[in-house]
């Protein structure tokens, strides 16, 4: 028995009689909450590092495929065998440099291609525009970065992340504008263009916003933990301690 058999196998033992009532009484909108957790975990775990963790998270986000899948045979909707089948044939289709005889300069020219191919495909033919395939529900970050890569496929984009540069001086100019008119929504707007600008440099620097954003949330954690046990070790309340002593605490942690 082959493990992606052990593993349908087990799922079915877990649904079936006799098993276990919750995972019997999932569907597809009740775990789907779970598979994007799961996903978020598996990205924490490649920023450690630790390939035991991705191991693990990898092993989660497989669950959930496979969860997906089996609920979807009992349905007589499809099975795991179409999902690989239907996998690997639109890898072929959309690698004709690698299975076909097209010829292609470099990876550029591989992600022009792709985005050709994948909008003949059916189903996708028919979509008002290259973004139409963006969810909606996607992480914000995610989707502005999704959406600049789209169009810079099509040769809408900066020159440089010089110009974007220039562009987010510009919408941090525009911020305290806002800020200083009182004016609700234009704040809120030229906060959002400002991430956008933030983004699009990333994007042009090749830094994942995500990745970093990340990063930054766990320096912040580290730093800021500091100051929770300095202030638990002298047993003065985090509300008590003076802004300066914070700040002191604060820069040591950055030294660290």
């Amino acid at each position: 028995m082959d493990a992606f058999d052990r593993l349908i196998d087990i799922m079915d033992r877990l649904r079936g009689p006799g098993g276990c009532p919750w995972d019997a009484e999932q569907d597809h909108k009740s775990i789907m909450k779970h598979l994007i957790e799961e996903t978020f975990e598996l990205a924490e775990a490649v920023d450690s590092g630790d390939p035991h963790a991705m191991l693990e998270e990898l092993g989660d986000v497989l669950l959930h495929v496979v969860f997906h899948s089996v609920i979807a045979r009992d349905k007589g909707e499809f099975a795991l065998a179409e999902v690989i089948d239907h996998l690997c044939e639109k890898l072929i289709y959309r690698h004709p440099h690698v299975f076909g005889d097209t010829t292609v300069a470099d990876s550029k020219e591989v992600i022009r291609n792709w985005e050709k191919l994948k909008g003949a495909e059916a189903g996708k033919r028919d979509r008002p525009s290259i973004l139409s395939d963006i969810p909606a529900n996607q992480p914000a970050l995610l989707r502005a970065l999704k959406i600049q890569s789209k169009v810079s496929r099509v040769g809408f984009d900066w020159d440089g992340p010089e110009g974007v540069l220039d562009k987010l001086n510009e919408e941090t100019r525009e911020l305290a504008e806002a800020m200083n008119s009182g004016d609700r929504e234009r704040i809120e707007d030229e906060i959002g263009d400002l991430i956008f600008s933030a983004v699009n440099i990333a994007r042009l620097l090749k830094v994942d916003p995500e990745a970093v954003l990340r990063r930054t949330c766990g320096k912040f954690i580290r730093r800021f933990q500091e100051i929770e046990k300095v202030a638990g070790d002298k047993g003065v309340g985090l509300a008590d301690m003076p802004m300066a002593e914070k700040d002191r605490i604060w820069e040591a942690a950055k030294e660290k």
